[in-house]
């Protein structure tokens, strides 16, 4: 088995370094047949130089360049459809789930999910530093939308931490459009409405100083592009899409004991 860990990133100098020390030990302890790969999403600052110069030691790490800054969504479907790995993976810069949480969702993968998500809210006990109480707040109101606009179930939707067989990216990431902060929910919903079965599962998370979002703006961006998908969907810009059987959305709120990546 194979796996791609997608690390997308912008003006990620400052953070960058501690990051990819972890991750690429943490793959080498695991002895993985793994590539790391870094989006950069049009830094003005020296995040790719960082890549460049871990890569000369590195040689499952690769940098991955953006026509310019074009969002976090653009960037993880770019990293995701230039992975080589059966299973693919892609984990925020912060690192807020820990790299040691990914064999929760191989696990996953294994038992049969298309998909796996991690998640702050099934068990909420599992969050080491939590956000402030108004992005809290903001979080709630926008799964609540979630669910209402896009008939999403999920209690956590935005973890930066999910996981992906090949197939599913590849049939899903293709028809994305939304390209900033809202690209979380329409590849959930490209997921149930081509019958992809996705898992949610609980992981340790805490809050990183240092995000970009402001709740107010980028709420009500997410909101419009909550509406967005909803369109797409009713004008039929997202196709028919694949012919795969509907699997139910499970979710897996126990936590589960590290032990090295499953065979799937």
């Amino acid at each position: 088995m194979t796996y791609s860990i997608v690390i997308p990133a912008y003006n990620e100098g400052e953070r960058l370094a501690p990051t990819l020390e972890k991750v690429l030990s943490y793959v080498r302890q695991q002895a993985w047949d793994a590539e790391v790969i870094v989006v950069n999403d049009g830094s003005h600052d020296n995040t790719a130089e960082i890549v460049r110069q871990f890569a000369e030691k590195n040689t499952l790490l690769r940098l991955v360049e953006n026509p310019g800054n074009r969002g976090k969504g653009y960037a993880v479907r770019n990293g995701m459809l230039n992975a080589r790995g059966e299973v693919i993976v892609f984990s925020d810069a912060d690192l807020s789930s820990p790299i040691e949480e990914m064999p929760k969702l191989l696990e996953a993968l294994a038992a049969g999910a298309d998909i796996a998500i991690g998640s702050r809210w099934l068990r909420s006990e599992l969050q080491i530093h939590r956000q402030s109480l108004h992005r809290q707040l903001f979080g709630r109101i926008f799964n609540a939308l979630n669910r209402i606009i896009l008939g999403l179930r999920f209690k956590d939707t935005q973890c930066g931490f999910k996981a992906f067989t090949r197939k599913a990216a590849q049939t899903i990431l293709p028809l994305q459009r939304i390209e900033r902060w809202g690209f979380d929910p329409e590849i959930l919903f490209l997921a149930r409405k081509f019958g992809f079965r996705v898992d949610e599962i609980a992981v340790r998370w805490g809050h990183v100083g240092g995000t970009r979002i402001n709740p107010l703006m980028d709420g009500a961006r997410m909101f419009q592009e909550m509406v967005r998908i909803r369109w797409n969907d009713m004008t039929g810009k997202y196709g028919d899409g694949p012919k795969v059987a509907v699997q139910p959305v499970k979710t897996l709120p126990e936590t589960l004991p590290e032990r090295p990546a499953p065979r799937i």
